[in-house]
């Protein structure tokens, strides 16, 4: 790894602990209109979603729940990102990050920036870790969609 690589990975990991450390919207929204609930079997992180959505646009978003550094910096960080977006950008923003968290298609080359998001990259070389960072993007999907049942990363 060359010295440019290791400032971006020090850097993202920074990142990832103040999202744990100061989570942002970690708070029950008392006028959301959508929500869900996550769990992550494996690890034990669980969270609930919340949303209120209007016009086709996310309006606010926030997240309350337990789980460890790497689930609660990208509910943390994902909050952050889908505020006042439209929903259709919020879904491809989904299809975008579970690429980059997974190693999928468009993974090292999103279809478009997704900023202080990719932090998170550096999850998919620890495969056990990558559950616990698409935790909250599948709670996310669920309570865009209106689905009522627990979103699980199995």
């Amino acid at each position: 790894m060359n010295d440019k690589q290791d400032a971006l990975r020090e850097l993202y990991q920074e990142v990832i602990f103040d999202h744990n450390r100061n989570p942002r919207n970690f708070h029950k929204m008392a006028d959301a209109d959508r929500h869900a609930d996550g769990h992550n079997p494996l690890c034990g992180d669980q969270l609930t979603v919340y949303l209120r959505v209007a016009d086709g646009i996310v309006h606010d978003a926030s997240f309350v729940g337990h789980g460890c550094a790497i689930s609660t910096a990208s509910a943390s960080l994902m909050t952050e990102a889908v505020k006042g977006k439209p929903v259709e950008e919020v879904e491809a923003l989904f299809r975008d990050v579970h690429a980059l968290l997974t190693g999928g298609q468009g993974a090292e080359a999103p279809a478009r920036d997704v900023g202080k998001l990719a932090a998170l990259s550096g999850v998919k070389e620890f495969p056990a870790r990558v559950k616990c960072a698409t935790l909250a993007w599948h709670t996310l999907h669920n309570a865009l969609g209106g689905e009522h049942g627990t979103a699980h990363t199995e």
